[in-house]
């Protein structure tokens, strides 16, 4: 039998910070050398670049080769379908991500869709581009309007079996729904006026520590990413959380 860190991964929104160094990496360490030391630290990352500009399908078929046995990508879903488009007209993005997706392989996690925080309720949009996606593609959803937080949205992402994402962070609502078989955390750091800053307290951790053991129990798996990379803090979180769920 497999302890609890076989269906719980836990990781960071990125990899490729320069100011990890002294923390992660050692100074002077090539950024193309990045990758393969976080490796040996971690099993899962979130691809947040991907966001900024999708990468070519060959790129995740090298994503597969080059990433060892058991590390999972989860990958941020591109803002020209997120922020510029809104999730309109979803059908060609759709088709992009899950060619590329494919090509992941086993090496593939979620695929994360975070809303701007200026987009207010559309059920019809949302729910529509739920339908587009195939089935064998795991989807989370980071809500951040208010609006959204409603049992009906909640509802909705059941049927489709998406995962509502779980946020932490200054001005985020920090709602705790299991709305799919695949629990998604997003942990941005613990201050309260700034998004992305602070580190979280070993108390803290030792909350949220008990979050996904009972997510765990009820037979959920649980995805769990440091956000606050500022200093290294992302990194010492998640080793600290790691250990405690260990």
């Amino acid at each position: 039998m497999g302890g609890i860190l076989d269906r719980v991964h836990i990781g960071t929104s990125g990899w490729s910070y320069a100011h990890w160094e002294h923390v992660l990496y050692p100074p002077g360490l090539p950024v193309w050398d990045r990758l393969a030391l976080y490796v040996r630290s971690f099993s899962t990352v979130e691809l947040n670049s991907s966001y900024y500009r999708w990468p070519r399908t060959s790129t995740f078929a090298g994503w597969r080769r080059r990433l060892p046995p058991g590390f999972l990508l989860s990958v941020k879903a591109p803002r020209g379908l997120t922020h510029a488009k809104r999730l309109y007209a979803p059908e060609a993005w759709v088709r992009r991500i899950a060619e590329c997706w494919h090509e992941l392989g086993d090496k593939r996690a979620v695929l994360l869709v975070q809303l701007p925080p200026t987009f207010e309720r559309d059920d019809a949009r949302l729910g529509y581009f739920l339908t587009q996606l195939p089935p064998w593609i795991r989807v989370a959803v980071e809500l951040r309007h208010p609006s959204w937080d409603d049992d009906a949205v909640y509802r909705m992402l059941e049927e489709h079996g998406t995962a509502y994402c779980v946020m932490s962070g200054a001005n985020l609502r920090c709602v705790l729904r299991a709305t799919a078989e695949t629990v998604y955390l997003r942990l941005h750091g613990p201050d309260h006026d700034h998004l992305y800053g602070g580190s979280y307290s070993n108390e803290d951790l030792g909350w949220w520590a008990d979050r996904i053991r009972e997510w765990h129990g009820d037979g959920r798996e649980v995805f769990v990413y440091f956000n606050n990379d500022g200093g290294g803090n992302a990194v010492r979180n998640a080793q600290t959380l790691r250990s405690f769920l260990s």
